[in-house]
């Protein structure tokens, strides 16, 4: 049922493209408060804040909408986009989209289990594939806003991982990411997290 329902979602994804119509030039001049967290390019030097590089533009867009109207709490962002129009969301959206992400290096320990994990998941437990809605490469899915992973720094990973399993972050069309993270040990999502950062 699980991997019936990835898949109808990501058709849907894929024919229901809406662009987000930002302006990445326009972007870089109002990304001076995002610098501090995310970095000016948005590769973040701190694990516990992700990287936005090369993030994809639709994901973006709808994770700021999402804080703005409260769907999705993201605490050390209170009051940052406070002042900013729908059209600044979407050119900041284009903006770090268009920026290339630094890949990091992942645990030489964890990565044969990661790897396992992102390419077939965990049949035993129902947990599909990280790469059918994430890809491969981990560039994720645009169209229907799957996040890009690659590159992604392990601690943000596991954090949101976690949140989900808990319930916390409920932002998840159909509470996919709540039903993966809920069945997977932190040793499998610490695993997954090593893995991606690597993951080009």
């Amino acid at each position: 049922m699980n991997k019936l329902l990835i898949s109808l979602l990501v058709s849907v994804g894929i024919t229901g493209v809406a662009h987000a119509s930002g302006d990445a030039a326009a972007g870089q001049s109002k990304v001076a408060v995002c610098a501090a967290c995310h970095g000016a390019n948005g590769n973040s030097a701190v694990g516990n804040f992700p990287n936005l590089a090369g993030q994809n533009e639709q994901y973006l867009l709808k994770q700021m909408e999402d804080h703005v109207s409260g769907r999705r709490t993201i605490v050390e962002m209170t009051g940052m986009l406070d002042g900013y129009s729908e059209q600044d969301l979407k050119d900041i959206a284009a903006y770090f989209s268009s920026q290339p992400v630094v890949i990091g290096q992942a645990d030489a320990e964890q990565v044969e289990q990661g790897e396992a994990i992102y390419r077939a998941g965990l049949a035993d437990k129902g947990v599909a594939a990280c790469s059918a809605c994430h890809m491969p490469s981990g560039q994720g899915n645009d169209p229907a806003k799957f996040p890009a992973l690659s590159g992604q720094h392990p601690e943000y990973t596991l954090s949101q991982l976690q949140k989900f399993a808990e319930g916390s972050r409920d932002n998840d069309p159909n509470g996919m990411m709540r039903d993966v993270a809920g069945k997977m040990s932190e040793a499998e999502m610490r695993a997954v997290a090593q893995y991606i950062r690597g993951l080009n």
